[in-house]
Parts: C-alpha cells; sequence; structure tokens
C-alpha cells in the first residue's frame, strides 16, 4: 500500500486514482501515520462491501432437506433443550 500526503493527494488526485487502480490501495498518511482516507480501485471496493450470505442462509439454499433428517435434529434440539432445564 502505497502512502501520501493530504496535500499531496489533493494536488495530484487524478493520480492517485490512476495508482489505486494500477499498484492498488493508496493510503492517505498525516505525520506518517496512515490517516482516515484510503483510495481503492473501484472493483476492490465492490467486493469488499459485496453482501455475503450467513451460513444459515447458505443452508437453506441448497436442495430440501428429507424429512427424517429434519426430524431427527429437531429431536436433537429438544433433547439438549430438556437437558438444560434439569
Amino acid at each position: 500500500m502505497h502512502e501520501r500526503r493530504p496535500r499531496d493527494a489533493k494536488k495530484r488526485l487524478g493520480e492517485l486514482v490512476r495508482r489505486a487502480r494500477e499498484e492498488g490501495p493508496q493510503t492517505v498518511t498525516v505525520h506518517g501515520k496512515p490517516a482516515a482516507a484510503v483510495v481503492l480501485h473501484a472493483d476492490a471496493n465492490t467486493a469488499l462491501t459485496k453482501l455475503r450470505r450467513s451460513f444459515t442462509d447458505f443452508l437453506l439454499s441448497g436442495p430440501a432437506w428429507p424429512d427424517h433428517l429434519v426430524e431427527l435434529i429437531n429431536d436433537r434440539a429438544r433433547d439438549a433443550a430438556h437437558d438444560i432445564e434439569l
């Protein structure tokens, strides 16, 4: 990741955007430490912010589960809940 001071980033915004596209993320620094701004290529930002399915949604998106398997899971859940209440 390449670093730039705020005034350099402001003066050379076009170059900063080009470098983000060609070289990867560009960090704006203040006193040599990363500040609030990181310039990313749009595709990288999309990949980072893309919604991901939950594990539950992943399981439920597949084929329907056989009824006997669902019954076994429900029975085990009931047994576990009963054991906790004792």
